[in-house]
């Protein structure tokens, strides 16, 4: 059943064919219930025509609704009727008809404040910002004082545009127009200024409000959480338990980011018990930022689960779950996981790209590295300058200066960030001169460098002995402003202590302005053992104890100072030291990748189905480098053994025994890429000098410090490492 009207839209033009349209039948039946009172309609004569026309915009659910319903008071004289328009104009932007809604604001005369609010509101709600602000200032232009429905709808607009300059002088019209205390403009205003970090700001006006609603708190809490206050963040969450003011998720959403930003796990949990309690474990924003919240704790069981609750994860469920992965050392789990999220059709964002680019230099497969490459390069991603700057650290961690270089080249728009990245890649590789080839060419360019461009620049000449290039590059920082922070000072330190100048490195140290840290005593106590220098080791080695004393490295490198000088009852007494603080040695390995996948091997490693083969291999290669004159270093050995023990020990050590597996495993000629989680020893580095001229071959190994390109009797590293 449906009532054919005839009369033409008002939004038509005088050349559109005039068709008719039906009011569904839940209208028509509202229009029949008033017809059907006409005597009481006819006794009292007064046809409510206003809550009718109301009733009917109220159902509408289709713009031919509308259309309708604008003809009928148009036919009835009511287009002038301030209330049923601004109605019409509310219902076109629930709809999403925000040009319908345009049109019938425009063919308003004298539109009063709530029609400007309806159609300011529809703007915003429409995420067309701009206009809604196009619309504020005609509002202004107009006449027409805004009230307090106006300014929260302008104010957000304000937030999203991070339009700090108009943001103040809507906050100045709000204190004209006598808003000051309106809690609702006033938690606008906090939102407004934390957004476009203006902390400070939104600080005062929150400390100025006396009615603080849970919007309030959550504005500021946020806020804080968001401009990197996680701290402050926390405190004002604790005053706000203690007000009446009852948690809701949002609220908890940003406690959540706050804990997650100063990985308190334990609080965290606490949260999360919260969460169950309140019933709200299902709500998806709660359940993105528990995701992200175990995972930056490095819970990622926990957050895996989470994330498995989700039918269809929004991208930014994937994110948290990729990048929690690929910052907590399971890169190959993060890896996996990009590849499912393209496999079921989800876009990934910068984010992901970027986290995925980063467990790929975790990863350390080169044939993976090009794989990614490629997907960045056929994505719209290809010219982001913050994907390529990740590619470039990518291909240098993955053994490849050369392909990193590539992308450094095509990128055309670059930063000081893709510049440095490119400098770190060329000292990864101990290629001194020419990062500071590049770091030349990028003062040409106009790009000012940063505090990571000199760490890359000094790491570049400690790893090729350029000592006095290194000198003079650390001195000349401050011409840019740049003050030196401990990395800069435990670059120098390791450059004069490599280099042999220990005594020049503690005065050094001595002389900082700033007090040492760990990075600067471990850079002298790893110079110490290079060149066996006891007393400076041991003083060094105190220093980090006393700093660090629970990092197992430090008393490595101690014992292995005392082995290298062959004092084994020290190195006994520094194995009682760990055992009492519960410490052990990191087991050491070493990756080799073979056609794509990745083999891992440990010293004396004997479980490889080609075991037989690789150690006849080892037995060969150990026969040939006799014959060659090569004599071991036997002092690498960190146990008091007889010579031909010492021997044995040293090359069954597993990049070794990678090396074997990949010249029995590949075609001559080809170059093996090895990945060791320890720093190589001088026997292995030495040996592997001669086997890469004996087996003419380019061996690649990246260990704990750097990387080592072995060639024709050479390393690339000039036996600086």
């Amino acid at each position: 059943m449906a009532l054919k009207l005839f009369t033409l839209s008002p939004l038509f033009t005088n050349n559109q064919k005039v068709t008719p349209f039906e009011i569904p039948t839940f209208l028509l039946l509202n229009f029949v219930k008033y017809h059907s009172t006409s005597s009481y309609l006819h006794l009292h004569n007064a046809f409510n025509s206003d809550s009718f026309y109301a009733s009917l915009i109220d159902n509408s659910t289709h713009h031919i609704h509308l259309n309708q319903i604008h003809n009928q008071i148009l036919v009835s004289g009511l287009q002038h009727n301030g209330f049923l328009i601004t109605k019409l104009v509310n219902a076109s932007s629930n709809l999403g008809l925000i040009v319908y809604a345009r049109k019938l604001f425009d063919e308003f005369c004298y539109p009063d404040v709530f029609l400007w609010n309806a159609i300011i509101r529809s703007y915003s709600r429409s995420n067309m910002f701009r206009d809604t602000i196009e619309m504020y200032r005609s509002m202004r232009w107009a006449g027409v004082n805004p009230d307090s429905f106006t300014f929260p709808y302008v104010l957000k607009a304000c937030t999203e545009l991070l339009d700090y300059g108009l943001s103040r002088v809507v906050h100045g019209q709000v204190f004209r127009h006598g808003f000051g205390s309106d809690v609702f403009v006033q938690n606008g205003l906090v939102a407004l200024y934390a957004k476009c970090g203006y902390i400070g700001n939104a600080k005062v006006v929150f400390d100025g409000l006396c009615d603080r609603t849970i919007v309030s708190w959550t504005s500021i809490i946020s806020g804080l959480a968001q401009n990197g206050e996680a701290m402050e963040a926390l405190r004002m969450f604790s005053q706000m338990r203690n007000t009446d003011v009852k948690l809701d998720w949002i609220n908890l959403v940003s406690i959540l980011r706050a804990y997650t930003d100063v990985d308190d796990l334990e609080q965290g949990k606490s949260l999360h018990g919260c969460v169950i309690k309140m019933g709200l474990e299902d709500e998806p924003d709660l359940l993105i930022s528990l995701t992200s919240f175990y995972a930056k704790c490095g819970q990622v069981t926990v957050a895996r689960s989470f994330f498995d609750q989700m039918e269809t994860p929004n991208v930014i469920m994937w994110n948290a779950m990729i990048s929690g992965y690929a910052k907590n050392g399971h890169a190959e789990e993060a890896v996996q996981l990009f590849r499912d999220m393209i496999s079921r059709n989800v876009r990934p964002d910068s984010v992901s790209v970027r986290s995925m680019v980063l467990a790929c230099a975790q990863v350390g497969s080169l044939e993976l590295a090009q794989w990614m490459d490629d997907y960045v390069r056929k994505s719209k991603y290809g010219g982001d300058i913050f994907v390529n700057t990740a590619l470039i650290d990518m291909y240098a961690k993955c053994g490849s200066v050369e392909s990193a270089r590539s992308v450094f080249d095509r990128t055309s728009d670059k930063d000081v960030v893709l510049w440095s990245a490119m400098i770190m890649g060329y000292g990864l590789h101990g290629q001194g001169w020419e990062a500071i080839n590049l770091y030349n060419t990028m003062k040409q360019a106009g790009v000012c460098p940063n505090d990571v461009t000199f760490i890359g620049l000094l790491s570049a000449c400690n790893h090729s002995g350029l000592v006095k290039d290194g000198w003079e590059l650390f001195h000349c920082m401050r011409d840019f402003g740049i003050e030196p922070r401990n990395e800069h000072y435990s670059c120098v330190v390791d450059l004069l202590g490599r280099a042999g100048y220990l005594d020049q490195a503690y005065a050094f140290i001595l002389k900082m302005p700033v007090e040492p840290g760990v990075s600067v005593w471990g850079a002298l106590l790893s110079a110490c053992k290079i060149h066996r220098h006891v007393t400076l080791g041991e003083y060094a080695a105190n220093k980090l104890f006393s700093l660090d004393p629970y990092n197992t490295g430090h008393y490595v490198q101690l014992s292995n100072l005392y082995a290298s000088s062959r004092m084994w009852s020290r190195v006994a007494h520094v194995r009682v030291l760990m055992k009492e603080k519960g410490l052990s040695k990191d087991l050491g390995y070493s990756l080799i990748e073979i056609n794509g996948k990745l083999q891992a091997f440990h010293v004396g490693d004997k479980s490889h189905p080609r075991a037989e083969e690789i150690f006849n291999e080892l037995q060969r290669l150990e026969r040939r480098l006799k014959e060659v004159g090569f004599i071991p270093h036997t002092e690498s050995v960190l146990h008091d053994l007889n010579y031909e023990e010492k021997e044995e020990n040293l090359s069954i050590h597993s990049e070794r025994i990678a090396i074997a597996y990949g010249l029995i495993s590949t075609a001559p000629g080809t170059t093996l890429r090895i990945t060791k989680n320890l720093r190589a020893c001088i026997n292995c580095h030495s040996a592997i000098k001669h086997i890469s001229k004996l087996v003419e071959r380019e061996i690649i190994v990246r260990d704990a410090n750097r990387f080592h390109h072995f060639k024709d009797g050479s390393c690339s590293c000039g036996d600086y490492w």
